[in-house]
């Protein structure tokens, strides 16, 4: 599955930061349906097929669904969720970089 397929981590933001009084039901539930099924599909698709900022926003919402499941405020999973992403981008630049010097040492 391609991050094509996938709710982009803008439209999420966006949909975050639009207060939910200025929504219709429409549109609320549009969120909620395409919010679903873009949930399941972030857990089934490995993680060697999400693109970098895919990978960052499912991994927010784990966080934040995580926080919520256990009582947790919304400063703590704010927290967890800049930790986390912190940590994706590190490792993902990190794996990058092995990469790139395997394949340079490699050619030589």
């Amino acid at each position: 599955m391609s991050d094509s397929m996938r709710k982009g981590l803008g439209e999420q933001v966006g949909e975050k930061v639009t207060p939910q009084s200025q929504k219709s039901t429409g549109q609320v539930a549009s969120e909620n349906i395409s919010g679903a099924t873009d949930k399941v599909a972030g857990a089934f698709q490995p993680d060697s097929d999400k693109s970098t900022t895919q990978k960052i926003g499912d991994h927010t919402r784990s966080n934040a669904d995580s926080a919520q499941n256990e009582g947790g405020s919304y400063l703590d999973s704010a927290k967890d969720t800049l930790s986390s992403a912190a940590e994706t981008t590190s490792n993902t630049l990190s794996n990058a970089a092995d990469t790139v010097t395997g394949k340079v040492k490699e050619s030589t």
